[in-house]
């Protein structure tokens, strides 16, 4: 059989098109990325991924497969599929492994699809079993939506202690319920950004109401060695907050010496997409007030 792949959106590669590329390959197939309509009828199988909803899918023939959050996060893989080891063959200069040790999440966020698509938490793989990248090196990133809240996050945590690899958390962690056990293992960890070269990890603080939880979380790690300057924190904006509450949170972040990342909501909103800017440019953020901000 000839199989297609289209990885609609995302800059990570798709876990879900690496599986059904795995499943293909081991079956003797040939498997490729869709080369447009004009050789659709060249493929016996298509696998289409789409992860948000905002993103324009490209022209697909009828018989093609389509799935990912940005359809319907629902959508299973078939079980044969789901089950079977991904496949790097058609990312060669992706320089990382890439996986959850766990999926689900403890919590419910109106905003957030996670709960629907994956449910309560369930452990999902070790670390070993994740480091199948023949060119991924020593450089882990962990999809993971609620990491401490995986059975085996002290094992993760030493193994990767252990393997002395880098890793990017690249959903973040929850900082509003770390203990001090968690953070001070966390901090003999080699965590990363997703470029694998600052010395960064993710946190999120989404709710104003929040406020005290995250400066409670801040000390906690702080205390027990994760300083503030490592701390990147995603911001939600222009879902249930204000521009006050947005400006106030960002503002707060970098007093404590932590790095604000907005993330806009409604991208297609002026102001969102504007406040965005102003913030994650970190030059820009440092000097120009946002007042000021043209």
């Amino acid at each position: 059989m000839n199989i297609g792949l289209v990885q609609v959106d995302g800059r990570v590669p798709n876990l879900a098109l690496m599986k059904c590329a795995g499943y293909h390959l081991d079956q003797g197939d040939t498997v490729e990325w869709f080369n447009g309509m004009l050789f659709a009828n060249q493929y016996d199988e298509i696998y289409v991924s789409k992860i948000f909803e905002q993103s324009t899918m490209p022209p697909l023939p009828d018989h093609a497969t389509i799935g990912g959050t940005g359809i319907d996060p629902t959508i299973a893989l078939p079980a044969k599929i789901e089950r079977h080891k991904p496949s790097y063959e058609l990312h060669p200069n992706w320089k990382c492994h890439i996986g959850f040790t766990m999926k689900g999440c403890r919590f419910n966020c109106s905003f957030c699809v996670v709960p629907r698509k994956e449910g309560r938490p369930k452990d999902n793989a070790l670390i070993d079993e994740l480091l199948i990248n023949p060119n991924g090196g020593n450089r882990l990133m962990l999809l993971d939506n609620d990491f401490f809240a995986g059975t085996a996050w002290r094992d993760h945590l030493e193994r990767i202690i252990e393997l002395k690899l880098k890793v990017c958390f690249a959903q973040g962690l929850n900082i509003r319920i770390i203990t001090s056990e968690q953070a001070a293992l966390l901090s003999r960890v080699d965590y990363r950004m997703t470029n694998f070269k600052d010395r960064m990890i993710t946190f999120a603080w989404d709710k104003i109401d929040d406020e005290q939880l995250i400066l409670d979380g801040i000390d906690r790690c702080e205390l027990n060695g994760i300083p503030p300057k490592q701390m990147q924190f995603f911001v939600l904006i222009g879902y249930n907050t204000t521009p006050a509450e947005d400006y106030h949170r960002v503002m707060m972040l970098a007093a404590r010496g932590a790095l604000p990342f907005v993330m806009p909501y409604d991208r297609s909103n002026h102001y969102q997409r504007r406040f965005a800017r102003w913030v994650n440019r970190r030059a820009i953020f440092k000097t120009v007030r946002w007042e000021e901000f043209k």
